[in-house]
């Protein structure tokens, strides 16, 4: 059906210009823009390497999010950030090709939220694109605008809910606000996404996916509707702004001190400055207010951020993506990551994809083997691939609370207990200082039913324990090693910090390889976790743990030190 309204829509009248001169809302890699022109074509992790100036879409496909990703045209942000003469040159090549070979309705990028996503750079970067341009790509660039305009008005419907079906409805309203011709989808379309807003957006103004990074680009997406309408001499619609108001908080409360997002769910922290960005142009100055926000517990003082994944994994197709990183938390000290989740896989193939959800990748307790969700099909559904998390924690109970001393998080999830009658308990104590974090975790059988389900798992291993260890991923730029005898881990940041890792002897402590797995990359990084591994005997067993800063920095020469790795590396 796409394809089909794709052709129909190719009968459509050209838009005959712009309304107004379009300003560039989309922010690009300089670096990323350089990579393209040296012949470098990196695109959902995936590097192609060709003479420079290669055709784009008439390259074989190495993978399918290779060829979707470069019809969605976010690789113009980056050309844009290089802004010359061959930059520019390579821009009209590439989009010449795509109207030669896709403008009848053909490839793969005819589907609403793709259409969307290219609307909005064409018209973000429309300058930059027809300076010096002939008049046949002029023309094609402006009936295709047209066609992609009415394509999107009849096939919206058709995207995923979530971020997909807004990007297609930002697309749809800037191009009917910005185009000669078309204003007569927008107001279908900003009733629509105020029915969007309203559906996805909860009271609290998280979305049910539960990654933070998404949260973002509908945030994102959502100011650049309001930013459009509003130099139109409009204004966005209650339900509009009131998903904004929600959202602000939230993000807000999701920021670690460095700027950058916690890394859950399938989420990155973000490009550089994005988020910032983000808050700043909605106008939303709402601060977070105590509690939970999206699920997510966070504590800051001084310099330190500490976040927790204090809620169930997301469920049924919004857990597509889902991790299995109930109670686990990340830590971050000025500009510097800490403690860090190992990330998304996605952009690294289908087996670190799915590495990257398990609960051994996140900062957190596991039993051995098993992670505290499952994965697998929808029981319901004729989509039977092994992406969702069909087994979660359901009961998930968090306190959080706050005095003279600092703050404490007591949580606790049930997501062993049908496998081995074990909840698991975190006890966080965070110093109103921010330089030092205790905790404490337990594995318990708390009910004879419970005990029951523990025995049996005890006598399938021959009564030689329950195996579990808690995680503590590092971030690459950790410089880590055991100190005191094998007692304590001496974690230095690149900053010149020095933190302190010990424990109470209860359990072995070993420092062991690990991975940090971060899109635009080309393989994963290696980094180091702290591991405490022990074996779970009798109802009861407790770990303490503790993580303070040894050392602190000077004001005058803190974090001059930049990550200045190439973005091929």
């Amino acid at each position: 059906m796409n394809r089909l309204h794709a052709r129909l829509a190719g009968f459509a009248r050209a838009a005959t210009g712009f309304v107004s001169q379009p300003e560039p809302r989309t922010i690009g890699s300089f670096a990323r823009g350089r990579q393209l022109l040296a012949g470098n074509y990196m695109f959902a992790g995936i590097l192609v390497q060709a003479e420079p100036g290669t055709p784009l879409f008439s390259l074989p496909d190495p993978d399918p999010t290779f060829a979707a990703e470069a019809q969605g045209f976010a690789w113009l942000d980056d050309l844009a950030a290089v802004g010359d003469t061959a930059a520019r040159k390579l821009a009209q090549r590439w989009l010449a090709e795509w109207l030669e070979i896709c403008a009848r309705g053909h490839g793969p990028g005819w589907t609403p939220d793709l259409t969307g996503r290219r609307l909005i750079r064409w018209i973000n970067h429309a300058l930059f694109l027809m300076m010096g341009a002939d008049k046949p790509l002029q023309d094609g660039f402006y009936r295709s605008l047209a066609q992609q305009t009415l394509f999107l008005g009849r096939r919206w419907q058709a995207a995923s809910p979530g971020l997909p079906r807004f990007e297609a409805l930002t697309g749809l309203i800037v191009a009917g606000l910005s185009l000669d011709g078309m204003s007569r989808f927008v107001q279908p379309a900003l009733r629509s996404l105020a029915a969007e807003c309203e559906r996805t957006i909860d009271l609290d103004g998280g979305i049910p996916t539960r990654n933070p990074e998404e949260l973002l680009d509908i945030f994102t997406l959502l100011n650049w509707a309001s930013a459009a309408l509003s130099e139109a001499g409009m204004m966005a619609g209650p339900a509009h702004l009131a998903a904004l108001e929600r959202m602000a908080p939230s993000l807000r409360a999701l920021r670690h001190s460095d700027g950058g997002l916690a890394r859950f769910h399938g989420g990155g922290r973000g490009p550089d400055g994005r988020l910032d960005t983000a808050l700043a142009a909605s106008g939303v100055r709402s601060l977070p207010l105590p509690g939970l926000h999206m699920g997510y517990a966070r504590a800051t003082y001084g310099r330190t951020s500490l976040i927790m994944d204090a809620a169930s994994p997301p469920k049924g197709a919004a857990s597509r993506n889902g991790h299995a990183s109930t109670l686990a938390i990340e830590v971050t000290s000025g500009r510097r990551p800490l403690l860090v989740n190992c990330g998304s896989g996605r952009s690294f193939g289908a087996a670190w994809r799915m590495a990257g959800r398990a609960t051994a990748s996140h900062s957190t307790l596991e039993i051995v083997g098993y992670s505290s969700s499952r994965f697998g099909p929808l029981r319901f559904g004729a989509d039977r691939t092994r992406d969702y998390l069909v087994e979660v924690p359901e009961d998930v109970r968090v306190q959080q609370a706050t005095g003279e001393d600092g703050t404490e998080i007591i949580a606790a999830h049930d997501g062993y207990v049908r496998t081995h009658g074990l909840t698991h308990m975190r006890r966080l104590e965070f110093a109103q200082d921010g330089r030092s974090l205790g905790g404490e975790d337990t594995l318990a059988a708390v009910n004879d039913a419970h005990r029951a389900t523990f025995d049996r798992a005890l006598d399938r291993v021959a009564l030689q324990g329950i195996r579990f260890a808690l995680r503590f991923h590092l971030h690459p730029e950790v410089d880590a090693e055991l100190d005191m005898g094998g007692t304590a881990v001496s974690m230095v940041l690149r900053s010149g910090e020095v933190w302190v890792f010990r424990h109470d002897g209860v359990a072995d402590l070993s420092l062991e390889p690990s991975v940090y797995l971060e899109r635009g990359r080309l393989r994963p990084r290696a980094t180091k976790q702290v591991v405490l591994s022990a074996a779970a005997i009798d109802y009861a067993s407790r770990v303490r743990w503790s993580l303070a800063k040894a050392q602190e920095v000077p004001l005058a020469i803190r974090d001059l030190e930049r990550d200045d790795t190439p973005w091929l590396d």
